[in-house]
């Protein structure tokens, strides 16, 4: 489980050790990790994970081996917020850095446990992403391109997994009470957009929504990782938007000429 020490993952690492699991949990912050793991008890051991150094993963999984054994559900759930900058206006490393914690640090965990569990034909893998992930609103440009890519990702991993007994499940919360703004502000320095940008691109603006706890995600997560969901969505109100997306989508085909 990574970015495990608040939040989300926190939540369904909670939810992991009330269903029976023992749980490896791994964040940047390892102080807060490892007092986040002792509160769980003695089913959960904490430890520092930066899920973009690939090096760190092969001592994740070393450690988490030597402590549990094989592993047989990974979480790839780490990530940074949006800045609120413009795709114009916001600096590469920012735009870099979302990528490469949501969606490089996705796939070195796969590739850190995947193939374990394609040897042993079992094992389950979720990957958070957001409701950004189906949806796109002015000035989450680089969030919005990293969740699209890991939808994608999710997807394409499914298929290739399917075949060795492996799931996954691409989570795609709404409002979640988590560390994300914390976690965003120590990872990169976010500073004010312009006042030209506030002028020309409205702020995003969300569905009038009840903020989970990160408790209640979780049980949906254990949910989907025993029914074998694709897609885990934890708000209603956002089905509108989604499907207004997908009809301008299909809309845009040209019809098939069934004849031919």
């Amino acid at each position: 489980m990574t970015g495990a020490a608040g939040g989300i993952g926190l939540g369904i690492s909670t939810a992991l050790i009330k269903a029976g699991a023992h749980v490896v949990m791994g964040d940047r912050d390892e102080a807060a990790v490892i007092q986040a793991a002792e509160r769980l008890g003695e089913r959960a051991t904490g430890i520092a994970l930066d899920v973009a150094d690939r090096a760190a993963w092969i001592e994740a999984r070393r450690v988490a081996e030597a402590w549990g054994g094989p592993v047989d559900i990974l979480v790839n759930n780490a990530g940074i917020g949006p800045d609120l900058r413009t795709l114009v206006e916001m600096t590469p490393d920012t735009f870099d850095l979302l990528v490469r914690i949501k969606l490089n640090g996705s796939l070195n965990g796969v590739q850190c446990f995947a193939p374990g569990m394609q040897a042993r034909g079992r094992g389950h893998i979720v990957n958070t992403a957001s409701m950004a992930a189906v949806t796109a609103t002015a000035r989450l440009g680089a969030y919005t391109t990293a969740m699209f890519g890991l939808l994608g990702f999710s997807e394409v991993l499914r298929e290739e997994l399917a075949p060795y007994g492996v799931g996954v499940s691409v989570l795609c919360p709404g409002r979640v009470a988590s560390r994300l703004a914390e976690t965003t502000r120590e990872a990169v320095a976010v500073r004010p957009p312009s006042k030209a940008s506030l002028q020309r691109v409205p702020l995003p603006v969300s569905p009038s929504q009840v903020v989970l706890e990160p408790q209640e995600v979780g049980k949906m997560v254990i949910d989907a990782i025993r029914s074998g969901a694709h897609y885990i969505f934890t708000h209603g109100e956002y089905r509108p938007a989604v499907e207004r997306r997908m009809h301008a989508v299909l809309d845009a085909f040209p019809i098939a000429d069934l004849a031919d």
